[in-house]
């Protein structure tokens, strides 16, 4: 493994203002004194905007630059790169969420596709040291098999957002062999927590009840998922970033791709049921709902959505080997700061 020093060094963060990408600037921020980061994010109104506002107010710093531009624009991020020559590029923008692309599949091909072979070709003319980018858990499809391991066979993706996640891991492996670009590829499974996606179903589940409204449970609560709190993701990402797959000739004397993907996920699928339960708990806990809710009434089982999967569960014994971590947030412990961040920005 080539280790890297973020001191001293340009970071490119795509998706800046998104989830975790702003977790990951805030986090670049704290950690090095030297480090600049540039941000690009397309501020899409796919969900509240305001969310995205609020994220980027808290990364006020001097040696943040936020451009508000698109990664599938190539003029805009062949500009980047030569005004700014990133060392290490991060790759989050994405148009995210399974069942938006079963109706809206442009925006898929748009950014998740379009954008990231703009991000690969403009590392392809560049000196970049490491290019880190978001997969997803999603590519495992209806594997059979749990946990799921990066060693496992992912040809058969149930969703076009699984498909194209899938195809950013091939591009990235033939861009890596082809051009010798060290790149990683991680498989996120589930990211929750303050300031999150309200597509995501414990921001939503909040939403309704908070409403009154009644909540549908899939596959009659029998999924489980491997749920994972924001700051395990980003401590992840960062070990990731400074360690980049070593560039080594192979016996025909070409390179070997430097490239690798690893699972990012908690090791400890919660059943849907449950999830909701600790939610409610948590919600009444921090004043968002009234003590004495009525659950049960707003709760409905249904059968399974197209796209979605019974079961994710990660086998991160690759990033422990390699990096010498594991997730391990309680998802108790995620939900409760989720609660309480959700009682001061809404309430």
């Amino acid at each position: 493994m080539q280790k890297i020093d973020l001191e001293n060094k340009t970071l490119f963060v795509t998706g800046a203002a998104g989830f975790i990408g702003s977790n990951l600037v805030k986090r670049l921020l704290k950690d090095t004194t030297t480090a600049r980061i540039i941000g690009i994010d397309n501020m899409n109104d796919y969900y509240d905007p305001a969310l995205k506002e609020f994220r980027l107010k808290e990364l006020q710093d001097e040696r943040f630059v936020f451009i508000k531009g698109d990664i599938a624009d190539r003029n805009a991020i062949e500009a980047i790169f030569n005004d700014y020559q990133p060392a290490v590029v991060v790759n989050l923008a994405a148009q995210a969420g399974v069942r938006y692309s079963i109706t809206n599949p442009d925006a898929y091909i748009q950014s998740n596709l379009i954008g990231f072979y703009n991000i690969l070709e403009a590392c392809r003319h560049h000196p970049v040291e490491h290019l880190v980018y978001a997969s997803s858990s999603s590519v495992y499809g209806s594997n059979k098999k749990v946990p799921y391991s990066t060693d496992d066979k992912v040809d058969n993706p149930v969703s076009l957002y699984a498909a194209t996640k899938k195809s950013n891991e091939l591009l990235a492996h033939a861009y890596s062999k082809l051009y010798n670009i060290p790149s990683t590829g991680l498989r996120f499974f589930t990211v929750y927590g303050p300031a999150g996606r309200p597509d995501m179903a414990y921001f939503g589940f909040t939403n309704k009840l908070r409403k009154g409204e009644t909540i549908q449970i899939f596959n009659y609560g029998n999924c489980k998922r491997d749920f994972t709190y924001v700051d395990d993701i980003v401590e992840g990402v960062v070990r990731i970033m400074q360690g980049a797959p070593e560039k080594q000739t192979g016996d025909d004397g070409l390179p070997l791709p430097p490239y690798a993907v690893y699972n990012i996920g908690n090791s400890s699928p919660e059943n849907l049921l449950d999830f909701v339960d600790i939610l409610q708990q948590e919600l009444i806990r921090a004043g968002v709902l009234p003590e004495d809710y009525d659950f049960e009434a707003h709760k409905q089982l249904v059968p399974m959505q197209p796209g979605d999967v019974p079961v994710t569960f990660a086998d991160t014994s690759a990033l422990e080997r390699d990096y010498g971590f594991r997730p391990s947030t309680s998802l108790r412990e995620g939900l409760r700061r989720f609660a309480q961040w959700y009682k001061e920005f809404y309430l």
